[in-house]
């Protein structure tokens, strides 16, 4: 599913200040906690997609490269979890509001978990890391991969449930960590008896052994839109590692790696292409046909005059935007091809060119232009 506009999401305009921002994002917040709606999932997920935008939209420089560049200019921006700022935060957006602080902290204290470890050991899946190549004509028009992978998933034998005969964990008493230490300095720990579930099970499935899971291999078809680049992030949600105990599902991040091309060089949206012409072509003027990144061939005037390292700028023809009709420009760098070998014939022209000229031996120097 694609995701929605960040300001879309906070009900905010593309203009708004940084504490209206923050009071959308509250409201949002607390509305959705899931503390405050243990089963509801799509709460859950309003919260986790509020606490994304807000990610973004508090911080000026990814907020400015989301407004220039859309998905593609915050992707992989987002702290693990996507929560940095507001956890940073909290307490300036949720201080003073009935104690919802303490459940921010509580939230994102020890590793900054989108999903609180809750009563009983139900946790959210690991997150899997794909590392996927495509060409440079695919990052172009967007293309579709197959992508094989392996990832945890509930036992079908047991349901995910580990077995049967299920009872709190003696040793934690159900909440999947032992504190460690004496006095103030005390440190928590994963349950060395229940692995962090908060429950045993007296007697283990056969087929997981009382893990709960099973590692299954899946091929999925990917769709890359149009525009990526190298760094580009896409990410399947619910298709990481299987959660503990009731727990959701991890996610699977898909990191692209876009080939060079032989010709064109990119830059973000913008793609660059050096041309060479003789020197009646620059002399003259000419019109000239060039290729592009879509495969079809655009015609360039060259003025009368132009010489070596002139770029001229071609309005639209670079790579897409993610998600958007606007492209990149394509800058054309000009090189004035200097033949090494001339026929007789060609001498003759070029020497009765130079009287015609008559170009001084002591030139006045230019300014100096990069």
């Amino acid at each position: 599913m694609a995701k929605r506009d960040y300001y879309e999401v906070l009900g905010v305009s593309k203009d708004a200040t940084l504490d209206q921002i923050k009071k959308a994002y509250r409201k949002i917040a607390m509305a959705n906690h899931p503390d405050t709606h243990p089963n509801d999932k799509d709460a859950e997920e309003r919260f986790k997609e509020a606490s994304e935008a807000y990610e973004i939209l508090s911080d000026d420089k990814k907020r400015k490269n989301y407004d220039q560049f859309g998905f593609a200019g915050v992707d992989g921006q987002a702290a693990a979890g996507g929560y940095s700022n507001v956890y940073r935060d909290f307490s300036d957006i949720f201080g003073g509001a009935g104690g919802f602080s303490d459940i921010f902290e509580s939230l994102f204290g020890g590793g900054g978990s989108s999903f609180r470890q809750r009563s009983g050991g139900a946790r959210q899946g690991a997150s899997l890391r794909y590392e996927l190549t495509i060409d440079f004509n695919e990052a172009v028009n967007g293309c579709k991969k197959e992508i094989s992978f392996s990832h945890k998933v509930k036992c079908e034998s047991c349901g995910g449930t580990g077995g049967t005969g299920k009872r709190t964990c003696p040793t934690c008493g159900g909440s999947g960590q032992v504190a460690r230490g004496n006095g103030f300095f005390q440190v928590a720990s994963t349950c060395p008896t229940c692995g962090g579930k908060g429950f045993v099970v007296d007697n283990p499935c056969a087929a997981c052994h009382g893990s709960g899971t099973a590692r299954k291999s899946e091929k999925l078809s990917v769709t890359i839109p149009a525009g990526v680049q190298t760094g580009s992030r896409l990410t399947l949600r619910g298709k990481g590692d299987a959660g503990d105990n009731g727990g959701p599902d991890g996610d699977l991040y898909i990191f692209i790696t876009v080939r060079e091309d032989r010709y064109f060089v990119r830059n973000d949206q913008d793609v660059y292409l050096q041309i060479p012409i003789s020197i009646t072509q620059a002399v003259l003027g000419c019109d000239i046909y060039v290729p592009t990144i879509d495969g079809t061939d655009v015609k360039v005037s060259i003025p009368a005059g132009t010489s070596s390292g002139k770029i001229l700028r071609l309005k639209g023809k670079g790579f897409p935007y993610i998600n958007s009709s606007q492209r990149g420009n394509m800058y054309l760098k000009i090189e004035v091809d200097i033949p090494k070998r001339l026929s007789l014939k060609a001498k003759k022209l070029i020497k009765d060119l130079d009287e015609e000229l008559a170009p001084t031996e002591r030139p006045t120097p230019m300014e100096y232009t990069e």
